[in-house]
């Protein structure tokens, strides 16, 4: 016969129901807790988005004396010109700061997406793991700096030591000085996010292709990377949707206050971001026009980075493998 270890406390028949209960009770309040933050998540997207289909809609019924709707949506989204503030009449051309925006996202996206991946490639394949510790614990560290001491550090180190070196067209403000600001403060989310799909493809895959004398170069490219591939473009459109919505290095690096259609990285730009703080400063009286506009802009953010999110969804759907 087998006896119970003395360190077990004896239940009486009647105190094993009571256990249940106050653990089955636990249990619920636990599970209450979670689907409560959950469904105060779900409701406070949704509150953001009726806010500003309220917000934009109000300002695209405003009327002047005479009667007449201040800014049609026809203009909003097909004038080039985005001047609120400064012209007499004001301009609302929206594609002025889609350009600034996309301008700078994608100078951002050229420098963070490639080096990101290839950090993620050596932290998974090639370091020791007490370089890849050092090196994640670097990344993290990079991913806490606040984003007003990128924008600093993009006017004070980045214009005058690399770009105005190499041109005389590069002023204090430029779209690519705030670009490799922001491409720098996305690169964590890159490497980070690309690595953990790169290592959760499963080493059989790596040693059968190093079985049938595939270099490791060879079995990186062809064997790890294709199977990564959901988790490494859901990286990029992630860091892709950050560097759209980032405000204080574009407020501080790409000049604010010019909203100018171009694609010359050395011009001064607006970003969507960057006209919103610019208006919530106090440059614009409450309730007028052009306050409003900041409303139809921010909705207009919303929607480019839920396309974002829809498309990245559409590629894991797509993509996404399985291994057991």
């Amino acid at each position: 016969m087998t006896s119970l270890p003395a360190s077990t406390p004896f239940l009486s028949p009647r105190a094993r129901p009571a256990r249940v209960r106050l653990r089955a009770a636990v249990e619920w309040i636990i599970e209450s807790i979670l689907f409560l933050l959950t469904v105060l998540s779900v409701a406070t997207t949704v509150a953001i988005f009726l806010i500003l289909v309220r917000e934009t809609w109000g300002f695209f019924t405003m009327r002047g004396a005479d009667g007449q709707v201040l800014v049609p949506i026809a203009d909003f989204l097909g004038d080039s010109i985005w001047s609120p503030l400064l012209s007499n009449p004001p301009r609302f051309g929206v594609a002025s700061l889609v350009s600034g925006t996309l301008l700078v996202t994608a100078i951002a996206a050229a420098f963070a997406l490639p080096l990101g991946l290839l950090t993620a490639v050596y932290l998974s394949e090639y370091a020791p793991q007490r370089v890849r510790s050092v090196l994640k614990s670097l990344l993290e560290i990079l991913a806490g700096i606040p984003t007003v001491v990128y924008g600093f550090f993009a006017l004070t180190f980045i214009t005058p030591n690399l770009l105005q070196p190499l041109s005389s067209s590069f002023g204090t403000h430029s779209a690519m000085s705030a670009g490799i600001a922001v491409g720098i403060m996305i690169l964590p989310i890159v490497s980070s996010l690309a690595e953990d799909a790169l290592r959760a493809v499963p080493q059989s895959l790596r040693d059968g292709s190093l079985a049938l004398g595939s270099t490791k170069a060879e079995t990186i490219l062809r064997v790890v990377i294709p199977a990564a591939l959901s988790g490494i473009v859901a990286s990029f459109l992630l860091a892709i949707t950050r560097a759209i919505g980032e405000t204080m290095i574009v407020a501080l690096a790409a000049g604010g206050g010019v909203a100018q259609l171009t694609a010359n990285p050395a011009a001064q730009v607006q970003t969507m971001t960057a006209y919103m703080v610019q208006v919530f400063l106090g440059d614009a009286p409450a309730g007028g026009v052009e306050y409003q506009s900041s409303y139809a802009v921010a909705f207009t953010l919303f929607a480019f980075t839920f396309v974002m999110t829809w498309i990245g969804a559409l590629i894991l759907r797509r993509y996404r493998e399985v291994y057991e």
